[in-house]
């Protein structure tokens, strides 16, 4: 932003007032000098193979902002970037048309490029660029991106809150656009920061002091202001700029529902994109959120040694809500929480909470699915899985349940559905991108899957985004050993709802991961030599509804210490 020395958003608003800055955007033509410069920098190849075709949407609108110089410079580096490593194609715009659903379905993900001011205001293209990223699409934003879908006019006004949660924080106050900073980084490990060779660096630059909803128990901080060793302004002399806690994040990743985030405050500067380093960044960025790529995106906060553990094997631990059926969604998000697990497995005829008494289904409005998200992005909680008692066999109600799954970002549906109804739901399961694993009860209640060879009948020559969710302990009790059933799955295992029993009989019931007859630990082990990465494992302990929080915690300890030998 092109401000005074020192910025706060009254400035900001004085300059957005005037006639330049009320454009749409800076012109988009760049010299051949300019370009021939960017051309020398690029990145050789790509940090990894396109798994596919993949097209990025780069949008650099502005409104009620002149919009910053470096924008064609980025839009001509990341389109240059995708042709010349094969990585990507980019189409850039800024027409708010290009968010019409049926058009962003061509895009594998979007890069705002410093865009400022409230973009669109139409409910329906925001809520299809919501869905976007709920529903598996990347989301890059660079620089003025924490101050988009705002009322740039009225001193950034916020018009979108939820855009402010999904890029993972809000704000534009500075200092100088030549501030020179010590760069940390904070994950060096993580494949986005292999450019910078694990050691931090130094970089001149106008670097954003976000504020709320940042947090580092939402993102996962890549890189920040080594406030250690970079000369800033004595404490209380910049109000508005400067943060109590000093944490000054400059990049980070995060998921919003099944989607990928990347943010980054560096691009204020045309200089910014002829820095081969930070080329390198963003071409991993991209890369990253059209999933090409791997890395965290664990809030920093919540990165413990087991989580990294977990992570190094491709595992995700969930509490099952139907261990926890007597209490609201509401509540057992809150559980979730208190119980260090960032995932959840919802639960279709779960009440939300007291203020919203319905069940967990297709029938809530969007406004009550995005009080959900936000509850759950309070608590730093994700849903990969729900259990949905009935999906409908008929085209318009199963059509509902996958948009409802689309909306909470939910990866694999769990269910029972009569065969009658596989041809109707497999289509679904491939236009939306969300799985279903067929779950098990006993012979009684499930004549047709209680058995692995039941679900296997059911999944033969279909997609494979149909497949298991076995639950052992009915297996246990119908006489299936579990690590035989497992290797009859196989691949066919997409979600697992594993239990250990005090007895192997009709009569079993849960006991403590570990402590029981089950072979936990084998069964684990065999998991892993099988190279099965289910959807979530879910931690299920059904004897005490009511009063079952330490069983659970005793659960979790032990599979942590498994997956922490597993994972060495």
């Amino acid at each position: 932003m092109n401000f005074p020395r020192v910025a706060s958003l009254a400035a900001a608003f004085l300059f957005a007032c005037t006639p330049a800055a009320l454009a749409q955007g800076p012109n988009r033509q760049l010299s051949d000098e300019a370009k021939a410069k960017l051309d020398s920098v690029l990145p050789a190849k790509s940090p990894a193979r396109a798994n596919q075709p993949r097209k990025l949407l780069i949008y650099d609108g502005n409104v009620g902002y002149g919009g910053h110089g470096s924008i064609p410079y980025a839009n001509y580096a990341f389109s240059r970037m995708g042709e010349k490593t094969g990585a990507y194609a980019a189409v850039i715009s800024r027409d708010p048309a290009v968010f019409q659903r049926d058009s962003l379905k061509q895009f594998g993900a979007v890069c705002l490029n410093n865009t400022v001011g409230n973009l669109f205001t139409d409910p329906v293209l925001r809520q299809n660029l919501l869905e976007f990223v709920l529903g598996g699409g990347g989301l890059l934003g660079i620089h003025g991106t924490t101050v988009a879908f705002t009322d740039f006019q009225q001193g950034a006004k916020e018009t979108w809150p939820e855009f402010g949660r999904m890029i993972g924080a809000r704000g534009a106050a500075h200092l100088a656009q030549d501030e020179r900073v010590v760069v940390k980084l904070d994950s060096p490990d993580h494949p986005l920061n292999r450019p910078f060779g694990g050691s931090g660096f130094e970089h001149t630059g106008e670097f954003f002091r976000v504020h709320g909803p940042y947090s580092r128990d939402r993102v996962h901080v890549l890189f920040s202001i080594d406030t250690a060793t970079t000369q800033l302004p004595p404490k209380g002399t910049q109000p508005g700029v400067e943060r109590d806690d000093g944490d000054y994040a400059l990049a980070w990743t995060r998921n919003y529902g099944r989607g990928r985030v990347v943010y980054s405050t560096i691009g204020h500067s045309p200089n910014d994109f002829m820095d081969p380093r930070i080329l390198a960044f963003y071409l991993g960025a991209i890369q990253f959120i059209l999933g090409d790529v791997d890395g965290t995106t664990t809030p920093s906060n919540r990165l413990t040694s087991s989580v990294l553990a977990r992570e190094r094997l491709g595992w995700r631990l969930a509490i099952t809500a139907w261990g926890l059926h007597k209490f609201t969604l509401f509540e057992t998000i809150d559980k979730t929480r208190q119980l260090g697990l960032p995932y959840i497995e919802g639960l279709s005829f779960q009440k939300v909470s007291n203020d919203i008494p319905k069940n967990f289904d297709a029938g809530l409005s969007d406004d009550e699915l995005q009080q959900i998200r936000l509850k759950m992005d309070d608590a730093g909680v994700r849903m990969p899985c729900c259990f949905y008692a009935a999906i409908p066999g008929d085209e318009a109600g199963c059509r509902k349940v996958f948009e409802f799954g689309r909306k909470m970002g939910i990866e694999t549906m769990i269910s029972e559905p009569p065969p009658e109804s596989l041809d109707t739901i497999e289509r679904f399961c491939d236009e939306y991108g969300i799985n279903l694993a067929i779950h098990n009860h006993g012979p009684a209640q499930s004549p047709r899957y209680w058995r692995p060879g039941g679900i296997l009948e059911a999944c033969k020559g279909r997609s494979k985004r149909i497949g298991a969710c076995p639950d052992t302990g009915y297996w246990i009790r119908s006489g299936i050993d579990p690590i035989e059933g497992i290797r009859e799955l196989g691949s066919r295992l997409i979600t697992i709802q594993p239990h250990d029993v005090n007895e192997r009989s009709p009569e079993a019931h849960d006991v403590p991961w570990g402590t029981g007859k089950a072979e936990f630990e084998a069964m684990l082990q065999e998991i892993r030599r099988l190279g099965i990465q289910p959807t979530v494992f879910g931690v299920e302990y059904s004897y005490d509804f009511l009063d079952n929080m330490p069983e659970m915690a005793e659960c979790i300890e032990f599979f942590d210490r498994v997956a922490r030998d597993l994972a060495e």
